[in-house]
């Protein structure tokens, strides 16, 4: 911008707190960017129209605002360079966000896109996020195009495919047409990091809660068998609902939460007990958890502001609670501890994956410590498998309840 003059104005598109937060905050922290004027473009209406009628180097807006900001410009796009932070967000090709950049991707001179989990679904994650950067030319114009190629169909009913299965050598093909305009780059090769170690805690459930457990999924498994074919989406439900009795709690009918046990509050308990009332970063997935957690912990505080990440930083939250949804990409978390516990656990590795990275991170000065709380004997257990071997959120899901299904069926 100031060297070469290579580009005017410049467009970062991240989630909402990386958005808010990462990119001013980053900018202050280095000494050769400290001149770059950063203004997000966050809020109300008014709020965003205001910051983009501000002078600035670089503005930032969430991946959900793209949509307005190309329908507010038009054919009049001021922004020469865009980065795209956290560019899976973009894989799917459907979405408006994807759509909104391919319609004014003429306008943008330069694209830059940073991802630590390109393809946390497979491969067919990989066109949308290639289209964004060199509009088909090495992986093809169209999904469709880029499916006959590489793919072939997998499990569906009729013309619906859910399912594409890569050809045999597919990756290392993708690999190569995509390689002369991709970087790959792990940060332990340029960054020395501490080590990060993954503790699992096996937690017995009370006797009641865990013939309660066996009944109900005898129940769904049984149910969910009955169909010819096992979908995602009904796997998904009967995991749902299996993740969260192993949690301590489940949804009935009319949505209120009915807690079946406290076995993972009480290793909680221990666990900051034994790590000496330190900071602790504890990862949940359902809204009953948050619940049982603050009443549990009132001194705990829900990720939430900006102000909860200074805080946090500052060593001021001695538990910091956070959804890996919406704390899993981008934030700088390692300043306010090295400890993080997962009450109840996520099949999508990729937010697994970036979570942990909040901690794990440059500025780390500590070995980080990755506590899984696991109730025995409960799909809890398949979920840290299919994590541990890197399987994709589907895969690792499909996988593990079709083995439920084959265990009820012949035993």
């Amino acid at each position: 911008m100031y060297d070469r003059f290579a580009v005017k104005r410049v467009l970062v598109v991240a989630p909402l707190r990386v958005a808010a937060t990462v990119w001013t905050s980053e900018a202050a922290e280095w000494e050769h960017l400290r001149h770059l004027t950063v203004v997000p473009v966050l809020g109300s209406l008014r709020q965003r129209l205001n910051a983009l009628a501000q002078e600035a180097d670089i503005y930032t807006i969430n991946r959900e605002n793209v949509d307005w900001l190309v329908n507010h410009y038009g054919r009049y796009w001021p922004f020469d360079m865009v980065v795209l932070d956290e560019s899976s967000g973009f894989k799917n090709h459907l979405s408006k966000r994807f759509r909104a950049l391919r319609r004014i991707r003429p306008w943008i001179k330069r694209l830059v896109e940073l991802t630590g989990t390109p393809a946390p679904n497979g491969l067919m994650d990989l066109w949308s996020q290639i289209y964004l950067l060199d509009g088909g030319e090495r992986l093809g114009k169209t999904i469709g195009g880029y499916r006959r190629r590489w793919f072939s169909p997998g499990r569906g009913n009729g013309y619906a495919v859910w399912e594409w299965n890569p050809a045999k050598d597919a990756e290392s093909e993708i690999y190569e047409a995509i390689s002369d305009i991709c970087v790959s780059m792990k940060a332990e090769d340029y960054i020395s990091l501490p080590p990060i170690i993954y503790n699992t805690i096996k937690i017995p459930l009370p006797e009641e809660a865990r013939k309660a457990y066996k009944k109900l999924e005898k129940e769904l498994v049984l149910a969910i068998a009955e169909d010819e074919t096992i979908t995602a989406t009904s796997a998904a439900v009967l995991s749902n609902k299996l993740l969260q009795m192993a949690s301590g709690s489940v949804y009935d009918e009319k949505g209120e939460a009915i807690e079946i046990h406290a076995a993972k509050l009480e290793a909680l308990a221990e666990v900051v007990e034994a790590n000496n009332n330190k900071p602790l970063l504890v990862f949940y997935w359902f809204r009953h958890d948050l619940e049982r957690l603050q009443k549990q912990f009132p001194e705990a505080r829900k990720l939430d502001t900006v102000k909860d990440i200074e805080d946090w930083n500052a060593g001021k939250v001695k538990m910091l609670l956070a959804h890996p949804a919406s704390a899993g990409h981008g934030l700088n978390l390692q300043q306010g501890g090295n400890a993080i516990v997962w009450f109840s656990l996520t099949w999508s590795l990729e937010l697994y994956q970036q979570a942990n990275k909040r901690l794990h991170r440059s500025g780390q000065r500590n070995t980080v410590v990755v506590h899984h709380l696991v109730a025995e004997g409960t799909i809890d257990q398949a979920v840290l498998a299919a994590l541990s071997a890197k399987k994709t959120g589907q895969d690792g899901l499909l996988a593990a309840i079709k083995a439920k299904v084959k265990e009820y069926e012949h035993g």
